[in-house]
C-alpha cells in the first residue's frame, strides 16, 4: 500500500468512525507491488501522531509476515503484533509455520471463522446433516476443504465433552481455541440473541477452567 493511498485510507476510517484514533489497524493482505518499508513508515507516521495504537495485519503467509518484521526491526518502525488468521479444530495450517513465528516474534493472533464455517456450531455431525437453513451451503465452497471424516471424527469428540460438560460445541470448540498458544481472541458471528447469548457464556467458561472447573479440551491428532 503506497504512502498516498495508506493514508488516505486511515483519515477516511478515522472520519467515519467518528474517533481520534483507531486501537487496532490491519493491513488486509500484503501488497507486493508496494515496498514494505514504505507501508511501515506511513503506519508508523500515524502510530507516533496518536492516530492508531497498534498495527498488525491479516491473512499473511509466514515469509511476508517475517519479512515486515524484519523491516520494522532495522529501521526502527512500529512492528505488527496482531495478526488475523483463519484456525480451527478443523483447520489447523495455522500451526505449522504461522504460529512457531508468531511465539518466536511475539505476534498474537486474532482468529477468524472459529468455527469453521459453522461446522462447529453443533447442528452439523455424524447422523446430523447439514440444517436447509443453514449458511454453509452457499459459503462452503469459499474456504479450506473439510473431508467428512475429519468433521465427524472432530464432532464426535466434541460431543463427548458436552455430554460431560453440559457446555455446547461451540463454547467447547472457542474454549479450545483460546487456550492454544499465541491466540489473543476470537471473531465470531450470531445470526440471532440467542446464539450470541450462548456463545458469550465462553467468558463464564473460561473464568470456571480458570478455577480448576472447565471442561476439558481435546486436540486432534493426525
Amino acid at each position: 500500500m503506497s504512502r498516498h493511498h495508506l493514508a488516505n485510507a486511515i483519515h477516511g476510517n478515522l472520519k467515519r468512525l467518528g474517533t481520534d484514533y483507531i486501537d487496532v489497524y490491519q493491513l488486509h493482505g500484503f501488497d507486493a507491488q508496494t515496498r514494505v518499508e514504505e507501508t511501515l513508515r506511513t503506519l508508523d507516521d500515524f502510530v507516533r501522531a496518536g492516530k492508531i495504537r497498534v498495527i498488525g495485519c491479516s491473512n499473511f503467509s509466514g515469509w511476508h509476515l517475517m519479512k515486515s518484521l524484519a523491516a520494522a526491526d532495522r529501521d526502527g518502525l512500529t512492528r505488527h503484533a496482531v495478526h488475523q488468521v483463519y484456525y480451527s479444530l478443523i483447520g489447523r495450517d495455522y500451526e505449522t509455520e504461522l504460529m512457531p513465528l508468531a511465539l518466536d516474534q511475539q505476534v498474537s493472533a486474532i482468529v477468524w471463522s472459529p468455527l469453521g464455517w459453522g461446522r462447529l456450531t453443533g447442528l452439523v455431525g455424524r447422523g446430523r446433516p447439514l440444517p436447509e437453513t443453514s449458511r454453509l451451503h452457499k459459503t462452503a465452497d469459499e474456504g479450506p476443504p473439510v473431508t467428512d471424516a475429519l468433521l465427524h471424527h472432530v464432532v464426535d469428540a466434541l460431543d463427548e465433552i458436552t455430554a460431560e460438560t453440559g457446555r455446547t460445541v461451540a463454547q467447547v470448540a472457542l474454549n479450545w481455541l483460546l487456550r492454544r498458544p499465541t491466540v489473543a481472541n476470537v471473531i465470531i458471528g450470531a445470526r440471532n440473541a440467542t446464539k450470541l447469548r450462548d456463545l458469550s457464556m465462553l467468558a463464564r467458561v473460561l473464568e470456571a477452567a480458570e478455577r480448576g472447573n472447565g471442561p476439558r479440551t481435546w486436540r486432534y491428532r493426525s
